[in-house]
């Protein structure tokens, strides 16, 4: 008797890129995962993170570029089975910048939890982004008004965790600070 195993499919970048426009997905070690559209809040979340970070870089005039979502991310050079899509990518290295997106690990990419995702973000974007080499990763949390900072140190991250009661020191800059307070949800 032959035994049968099911053929799981792998995806490569070309599949994603091939997706229709109006698709919200991200390609993980070779499988498509969709995204359905954010909430209002997860909306208000992502503009306040990224205003603070837009102003904070148009004040010191530095190199890095912010991007909000959508905006596609393919964490490895030779490896065309992950791009992913962070709801704020910060790339302080213009040679990473493509037409398509960003080539290479961003310096902080900030995930914005929703219900139905919460193991893809706090699991695998985690280890992911650790093995791309990501500098700084935040978990934003919404219902449980939590944020999760982890920032690389030589070859691990190390964790710290927030509220939105607190005021949280950006690891890649020397004097930006996001006061979560000031959110006002």
């Amino acid at each position: 008797m032959s035994e049968v195993l099911a053929h799981e499919n792998i995806y490569t970048e070309e599949d994603y890129y091939n997706l229709p426009e109006d698709v919200r997905a991200e390609l993980i070690d070779g499988q498509i995962y969709y995204m359905s559209a954010p909430s209002r809040i997860h909306q208000e979340i992502l503009g306040f993170i990224f205003k603070k970070i837009a102003y904070y870089i148009d004040q010191k005039k530095g190199p890095c570029k912010v991007y909000p979502a959508p905006f596609a991310v393919k964490l490895f050079f030779e490896d065309d089975r992950n791009v992913v899509e962070p709801d704020i990518s910060v790339i302080c290295d213009p040679d990473k910048l493509t037409d398509q997106g960003c080539a290479g690990a961003p310096d902080w990419s900030v995930e914005i939890v929703s219900p139905s995702n919460s193991s893809h973000d706090y699991i695998r974007k985690l280890n992911l982004y650790a093995d791309a080499g990501v500098r700084e990763y935040w978990i934003v949390n919404p219902i449980k008004e939590t944020i999760f900072v982890y920032h690389l140190e030589e070859t691990k991250f190390e964790a710290a965790a927030y509220t939105f009661q607190d005021k949280i020191k950006v690891n890649i800059y020397d004097n930006l600070l996001i006061d979560f307070t000031e959110l006002g949800l």
